[in-house]
């Protein structure tokens, strides 16, 4: 877990709070250096970030219990996931970065994907309302592939995009990496760096998406 504090000579009047989940396996991967110019954006403007690291977290997948559904109100679950799902629920922004794995999120992103079931009220396939987070939120999807075709994977993001569009995260911003890999340098990863840092401002209400 990671948290950046507001820069003071910026901080807002009542402070935005962003959270990021970052789904890759590697350390320094692309989807977390472009998460982190978000991130680093957005605090110089006055946001709380926090950032977790799923791979370095010990957590099981959804164990269709249903406990969520009959019994409480949250995820029966008692593991790393819990900080992290209460997170989610407080957040004013929430920031998904992932590499495509075998045309998918990562498995570590997919199994807190899974556990996000537990946001849904009981009756959630007829009822109106039926998330129990707060409507309002945005969310920041960050994916990146070796495919440097566009067209590849773009489900992807929309069709888990839909999925927290349900939960309250009514707004949805997007930045796409295809063709970064590896060996991609920081200089070819620029473009989307920059992208992340005016999406940052756009959330903020200093700028403009690109």
């Amino acid at each position: 877990m990671k948290r950046i504090e507001p820069d003071t000579d910026f901080k807002m009047e009542e402070t935005l709070k962003i959270t990021c989940l970052l789904g890759s396996p590697r350390p320094h991967s692309n989807s977390a250096a472009i998460a982190a110019r978000f991130l680093e954006t957005a605090a110089r403007l006055g946001a709380e970030t926090l950032s977790y690291n799923l791979n370095r977290l010990t957590f099981r997948g959804c164990q269709a219990c249903y406990t969520c559904k009959t019994k409480l109100d949250r995820c029966v679950l008692k593991d790393d996931l819990t900080e992290v799902l209460e997170s989610v629920q407080r957040t004013d922004t929430l920031v998904i970065a992932t590499p495509i794995y075998y045309t998918d999120v990562t498995g570590q992103l997919k199994c807190f994907i899974d556990r996000t079931y537990s946001f849904l009220k009981p009756d959630y396939v007829t009822n109106p309302s039926p998330s129990r987070i707060a409507p309002g939120k945005k969310l920041v999807f960050i994916t990146t592939q070796g495919q440097s075709d566009p067209d590849k994977f773009a489900k992807v993001p929309a069709r888990y995009g839909s999925i927290f569009k349900w939960y309250g995260f009514e707004e949805s911003h997007l930045i796409r990496a295809c063709g970064v890999g590896i060996k991609t340098t920081e200089a070819e990863l620029e473009p989307y760096l920059k992208q992340a840092e005016e999406t940052a401002k756009k959330i903020m209400g200093k700028g403009q998406s690109a």
